[in-house]
């Protein structure tokens, strides 16, 4: 339990926080769960789509700080590279 009113309010800050990051993740796992569907079901325009669309999702969660900057860019050149192999 929080001793101070500052620490009170830290804590109150700290549980926003983490409800907007995990509602962030969450829309992010969502997109590249569209790109892993799309690459399953064989379908390249489809996953090209879906890819183009995660692209920016993922790069926003750089900047909002949810992911580091080189996990977002090898998450995307895995998938970009498991997209250019669909026949």
């Amino acid at each position: 339990m929080a001793n101070t009113s500052q620490s009170a309010k830290r804590a109150k800050q700290a549980d926003a926080r983490f409800a907007v990051n995990k509602a962030r993740r969450s829309r992010i796992r969502t997109f590249l769960r569209k790109v892993e569907e799309a690459i399953a079901s064989g379908n390249k325009d489809a996953a090209v789509a879906a890819l183009r669309d995660a692209q920016p999702e993922l790069m926003r969660g750089v900047t909002k700080g949810v992911l580091h900057k080189n996990t977002a860019s090898r998450k995307m050149s895995r998938l970009a590279a498991r997209v250019k192999t669909i026949a």
